[in-house]
């Protein structure tokens, strides 16, 4: 019972003023591109599909407590000088009692610095909508002390539904052996309070990354990589290196004194698949029983190029 007063209280507390949102996160950042900043659009140039599910501490209530989807499509469009993207994204909490789901349309801009560096620069437009089951909600004046919760309540219960549209901005640049980003979301904070106005906090990305190559013309590849993300007094920085020989790849993440993260994956020609999981070490630890992630990508062939066009290198995962 006492799990069932918990929860109510907390889904009303995110929506007052003095308590504010943060992004759902996925620890494979590069398996979903479009998420982690949009100027990513069109980097692959052919058509390319990622789909990634997260769900994060399971222990929780006997699992898919906090749990996470996410599909995009982009590809680049030489008529346009850049690429398109279309990403979605739902992030369901409390066995899907609160839901929030964004879809967005991205175009980014390509521009080849020189022979050895190019640039990208992406403008995202969504629509966002926050749903609340107001039906799971369960308050203390409901409570019979010996039947349960059959009394009405007499509280304020919270609108069933918020959305609004959601700006975001990116940019990206890259050579053969090197990668650095940044990215805005949310620029024009988007109101998402359900009870009263709550606007989601800008959410800013910093990430980057090299490749050293372990052979001359191979295909085996160290990358070291640092990822810095900020929204409102939360900060987040991880540091990681992925090992990639030939269709095998794994990678080791520190995530702050939050997590240690392992993953590995498997990217044959146009087929890419990965799972990672992370190993809590806070004090949370023991409790949640971590968190697992898939990814799933598909680059499909396209027409043959007529000039030259740089892709990203950077890992799959």
């Amino acid at each position: 019972m006492k799990k069932r007063v918990l929860l109510p209280i907390l889904l009303l507390a995110a929506s007052l003023n003095e308590i504010k949102a943060q992004d759902p996160q996925f620890t494979q950042f590069y398996a979903n591109p479009l998420y982690l900043n949009p100027a990513f659009a069109g980097t692959a140039r052919c058509p390319r599909i990622a789909m990634n599910y997260r769900n994060q501490w399971p222990n929780v209530d006997n699992g898919q407590t906090y749990v996470t989807y996410s599909a995009s499509y982009d590809m680049h469009l030489s008529p346009l000088a850049g690429g398109i993207g279309i990403l979605v994204t739902s992030d369901n909490q409390a066995k899907g009692t609160l839901k929030t789901t964004n879809a967005s349309f991205i175009y980014s801009y390509l521009a080849p610095i020189n022979r050895k560096f190019s640039m990208k620069f992406a403008l995202q437009a969504g629509y966002m909508q926050k749903s609340l089951d107001v039906g799971n909600l369960h308050y203390g004046d409901m409570i019979d002390p010996r039947r349960g919760f059959v009394w009405n309540t007499g509280e304020k219960v919270p609108n069933n539904r918020k959305s609004g549209v959601d700006f975001s901005a990116g940019m990206l640049g890259y050579s053969k052996n090197y990668f650095f980003g940044v990215a805005a979301n949310h620029i024009n904070q988007p109101d998402e309070g359900l009870l009263n106005q709550s606007k989601l906090p800008v959410k800013l990305t910093a990430h980057g990354g090299v490749i050293i190559p372990l052979e001359k013309g191979g295909e085996s590849y160290l990358s070291p990589n640092i990822l810095f993300q900020a929204q409102q007094k939360f900060q987040q920085l991880n540091l990681g290196l992925y090992y990639v020989n030939g269709v095998f790849v794994a990678g080791l993440w520190y995530r702050n004194a939050d997590a240690v993260i392992a993953l590995v994956g498997i990217q044959n020609g146009n087929f890419k698949f990965g799972y990672s999981y992370d190993v809590t070490i806070s004090r949370l630890a023991g409790n949640t029983a971590g968190a697992h992630e898939i990814s799933l990508q598909v680059q499909f062939e396209c027409k043959t190029k007529r000039k030259k066009y740089r892709t990203i290198s950077c890992p799959s995962f």
